[in-house]
């Protein structure tokens, strides 16, 4: 059968399996892979799930099966989706598993963006790759991933990656960015749109910095620009050196989301619609902190050599100043030039502070030239000292919208309906334009659920099951709950099975549940007016 495939390496059976194993075709292909087994006693088995992008409880009682009688059993070329599953249900701790990285070349691709933490490259039309400079960057990309999630859920438009993959001696983050162009390239290419790019780089901006962020999802960038006060202050005078730290330490908490790293290659258009990418500064805090990375990325970092905005944007320095000068009017809404020079003061300080920092840690101060720079900035900063007295101020902010909607399907509970059910699910969560791998969480605890109501709600007779479908805003979530009206069941009172008995001794049944109640964000059961009522909660 086409999901069970096998090759012979000295004493070794490798076992391929590929496309989806589920409640549908589980029998099947333990039956041909038991075969193989049979037909090659005394072999050491691997299973290869190169192939293989989609596996429910059933089919990793499958593996179970195996691994049982096969204690050596290992796993290599696991997708990450599928590697997901393994580990939250304890088999990455009973057995070998292996992920498996595609590798990507970016020589003589294009450079889009470049950061503290990496360079993006566009690899073809379709697609960028984010390689990080750490080369054991795979904690870097997961918290990349997890940030650029809760960003996508609260309402801030930006690429998901799809895809981890090797790069060289480093990994990267593979994006999908069809045709896009950075503000950048449409600042040097195309200026005449100018004030465009500042109306939807300001846009894009105020929808940032005006989402709240959920206490302890993002670093507070108060406290890392603390540290650089902290450091700086050693450089300073001892009067300016206090009043720093004191002006940063004034600055109340802030919850309201920062990107950390905004400038113009960081702002895609994509067939009209702005994205924002390299999510992996992001954090919370005062407006003030951010403006301050603003104000380096365009004057900062090439007020003594203009080339350095040039090399970096693509963009001269009198363009970095204009944009930089209309995004700070269009942000603050006021064309008043004491306004906007007293709030720029406030981000210098900052700017500075970073600078000056940076310039020493990276040995500078043992250069001629870095010497240079450093009393450049220490000079500026003193100064802006001597008369800022606040680094707050105000701006109004975009409040987000909300949205709601629901459908429902009624359907007889059989294993023939499964599909239908699934292609209800996954034509909600399409119009959501909800990430792959959540989509194949939902489709994985959907399959759970509805095979559960079809095999036990009514047996031995048949009935029907409603499954419908909600969303709410604020953060994104989808809501899809089960009705039945077959005998008083509550799956979720069953004990989780115990991941740390080795597999000789667990039970093969109760992965189903435990899987969907880790998958899902919120699982909940109620008996109500003669119903079986069972809720499932994702945030997109």
């Amino acid at each position: 059968m086409k999901e069970v495939r096998s090759e012979i390496k000295g004493n070794k059976l490798i076992i391929g399996l590929s496309g989806r194993i589920d409640s549908g075709n589980a029998q099947e292909v333990e039956k041909a892979a038991q075969t193989l087994i049979d037909n090659n006693p005394g072999a050491e088995i691997l299973i290869d799930a190169e192939g293989l992008n989609y596996i429910s409880s059933a089919g990793l009682r499958v593996l179970l099966h195996i691994r049982k009688t096969h204690p050596e059993m290992a796993i290599h070329d696991v997708s990450s989706e599928v590697y997901e599953i393994l580990d939250m249900t304890g088999f990455t701790q009973m057995m070998p598993v292996e992920k498996a990285y595609r590798v990507v070349s970016v020589e003589g691709c294009e450079e889009i963006g470049r950061g503290a933490n990496g360079t993006i490259y566009r690899i073809d039309q379709d697609n960028v790759v984010k390689v990080y400079n750490n080369a054991d960057a795979l904690a870097d990309i997961q918290h990349e991933r997890e940030v650029a999630k809760l960003a996508l859920i609260l309402g801030i438009p930006t690429a998901i990656s799809y895809d981890v993959v090797r790069v060289g001696e480093s990994y990267g983050s593979v994006f999908e960015l069809l045709n896009a162009r950075s503000f950048s390239k449409i600042l040097a290419n195309e200026p005449e749109k100018m004030d465009w790019c500042v109306k939807e780089y300001i846009e894009m901006l105020k929808t940032i910095h005006g989402t709240v962020v959920p206490a302890g999802e993002l670093p507070d960038m108060k406290e890392t620009v603390l540290d650089w006060a902290n450091f700086t202050k050693d450089y300073l005078s001892e009067s300016a050196g206090k009043k720093l730290v004191e002006l940063v330490d004034a600055v109340p908490q802030d919850n309201h989301m920062l990107h950390g790293d905004y400038h113009t290659k960081n702002l895609e258009l994509q067939n009209d619609e702005v994205l924002l990418i390299d999510m992996d500064t992001l954090a919370v805090g005062h407006p003030v902190f951010e403006l301050a990375s603003m104000y380096n990325a365009f004057i900062g970092f090439s007020e003594l050599d203009h080339e350095i905005v040039k090399k970096f944007q693509g963009f001269d320095f009198d363009t970095a100043k204009t944009f930089w000068h209309k995004s700070l009017a269009e942000y603050l809404g006021t064309d008043d030039e004491a306004t906007i020079r007293d709030v720029e003061d406030k981000a210098r300080i900052v700017g500075y502070t970073r600078l000056i920092r940076r310039a020493i840690r990276r040995g500078c101060l043992d250069t001629e030239e870095g010497k240079k720079e450093i009393e450049f900035w220490k000079s500026e900063l003193e100064e802006l000292l001597g008369r800022v007295d606040s680094l707050t101020f105000d701006v109004e902010l975009k409040s987000g919208e909300s949205m709601h909607s629901g459908h429902e399907l009624d359907i007889e509970a059989t294993d023939e309906n499964l599909q239908t059910v699934m292609d209800f699910i996954d034509q909600k969560l399409e119009v959501l334009d909800c990430p792959p791998k959540i989509a194949m969480e939902i489709d994985l605890a959907v399959e759970e659920i509805f095979v559960n109501i079809a095999h036990y709600a009514y047996a031995p007779e048949i009935g029907n099951a409603k499954v419908r479908v909600e969303v709410e805003e604020e953060p994104l979530t989808v809501m899809i709950t089960f009705i039945d009206q077959g005998m008083p069941y509550d799956p979720l009172a069953r004990q989780d099975p115990d991941l740390t008995l080795p597999a000789e001794e667990r039970d093969i049944g109760g992965l189903g549940v435990f899987l969907t109640k880790k998958m899902m964000d919120d699982v909940s059961y109620e008996y109500k007016d003669g119903s079986n009522v069972l809720r499932l909660k994702k945030r997109l």
